[in-house]
């Protein structure tokens, strides 16, 4: 498990620099975007994931570890969106957008840890077209939700399907990291 930590903490201090790289680019303009608006984008970059698995080429010189980076961030973003909700302006500065992305992965790699506990880190055996075909399930699962005004009956919230969707891209870039 330790091996494990080590390397969630490798992979997200390499979107984390990302994030905050964006930021100081392009302010918090993302704070605007409803979180549908969020979902989709995720959605693109699995599904560009899933066709450059299935026809083994690309096009565009941007490989799909850096598409699993996207999804990682743009579903800790969906998350601080659930948190403090929607706005009409960029809102946040640099340190207060760092601060929030920071709770939420660490929030995630709590979560991973309980699950790897429990699970005995079976992602390890995972492909990684699996994980990117649980993810697309994940956000088949959140639009539905979310077409559904966020009402469930028995299932888990958005939430958890973010955070499952981040620690799954990031055991893709372990694995993708390891090849």
């Amino acid at each position: 498990m330790g091996k494990t930590s080590e390397q969630y903490d490798q992979i997200l201090k390499r979107s984390t620099s990302l994030f905050e790289k964006k930021m100081k680019d392009y302010g918090s303009a993302w704070r605007i975007l409803r979180l549908t608006s969020l979902t989709d984008q995720i959605f693109i970059k699995a599904q560009r994931i899933r066709s450059i698995e299935n026809k083994g080429v690309q096009k565009i010189d941007e490989g799909i570890a850096s598409e699993f980076i996207g999804i990682l961030n743009y579903s800790i973003m969906a998350l601080i969106q659930l948190d403090r909700g929607v706005v009409d302006q960029a809102d946040l500065n640099v340190e207060e957008a760092m601060h929030a992305y920071n709770d939420f992965a660490q929030r995630s790699k709590e979560l991973m840890e309980a699950k790897n506990h429990d699970y005995g880190e079976a992602w390890r055996e995972m492909r990684v077209s699996s994980l990117t075909d649980l993810i697309l399930q994940k956000l088949l699962r959140v639009k539905q939700i979310e077409d559904n005004q966020g009402k469930t009956l028995v299932s888990e919230g958005i939430d958890a399907n973010y955070f499952d969707m981040v620690n799954y891209a990031i055991f893709a870039l372990i694995h993708l990291e390891l090849e």
